[in-house]
């Protein structure tokens, strides 16, 4: 079996497709599809072990893939794993800023320090990563940026830390878009409500009981497929989308307009896309 997308085949040969949070999850779903389409990506997270499976999956396909473990939150760390890749490869057409976390907490009981932890994570890694891309290559020969961000648009009660961090991801892309315009950049960022991913298994308690019934607040009636969150990544990546820049792409099934006061009933009317022939269902929806 091999990776079902609708993207024409070949569409990135040739291109080094950088993917931050590779080796599991949204990120390891992105690889599949890119590296399906031709590209050669290098996928990048902090745990080896699951880097290395995830290339042995893209390569079984017939996929071109390499790895490099560092912290996205160290400087230095970014800057060397960057400058590799470009020495390694010439040029990194794209870059995917999908490495993130979180941990389930009210903000009173949030420390400065967890605080710091999950900022730097999702919004500092972020800039880290854009920034070095951009001039250590990106400034030369242009490229496609999307970042990864979240369903954040009414606040995100027991995700305070989270919700700051990916409203300043938002901003960022908007204000990337315009500085970096004149290097041929494009920087966009897509906003998943609740996916099925294996980040669902980080949660215990009662985070990871209300997860089995989220499906039920939104409009679909259906939590997403990390298919469908690649699918659009793919997109704005590609020439197709050559004239979108500074964009958030929400895909969430229509979760911010649920409302009180309007019912939300019980169907199974919304179709649903899988593309990803490897795809592992959370072991907390199981």
């Amino acid at each position: 079996m091999s990776y079902r997308s609708i993207f024409k085949p070949n569409a990135f040969k040739g291109q080094t497709i950088v993917v931050t949070g590779g080796g599991s999850g949204l990120g390891r779903c992105m690889a599949h599809e890119l590296a399906a389409l031709g590209a050669h990506v290098v996928i990048t997270g902090r745990n080896p072990d699951k880097l290395q499976k995830v290339e042995a999956e893209i390569r079984e396909d017939g996929g071109s893939v390499d790895w490099r473990a560092f912290d996205i939150r160290e400087e230095d760390k970014v800057k060397e794993a960057v400058a590799a890749i470009v020495a390694k490869h010439g040029r990194i057409h794209g870059l995917v800023n999908n490495a993130g976390g979180q941990f389930p907490q009210k903000l009173e009981n949030i420390s400065a320090r967890g605080w710091d932890a999950v900022v730097r994570n999702n919004l500092t890694g972020t800039f880290l990563m854009s920034r070095e891309v951009v001039n250590q290559s990106m400034k030369q020969y242009g490229g496609s940026i999307v970042n990864i961000t979240a369903d954040n648009w009414l606040g995100m009660p027991v995700m305070g830390h989270s919700g700051a961090a990916r409203a300043g991801v938002v901003n960022f892309t908007e204000t990337a878009a315009l500085e970096w315009s004149v290097y041929g950049v494009r920087i966009n960022s897509v906003a998943p409500g609740v996916i099925a991913s294996s980040g669902m298994d980080t949660y215990d308690g009662e985070m990871k009981e209300k997860m089995k019934s989220r499906h039920r607040e939104i409009p679909f009636n259906r939590m997403g497929t990390e298919a469908e969150i690649s699918a659009p990544v793919v997109f704005l990546l590609s020439e197709a989308a050559a004239y979108v820049t500074g964009a958030t792409l929400r895909v969430d099934g229509g979760s911010p307009l649920a409302r009180p006061g309007w019912p939300m009933p019980d169907h199974d009317r919304a179709a649903e896309y899988q593309g990803f022939h490897r795809y592992e269902k959370p072991k907390v929806l199981r």
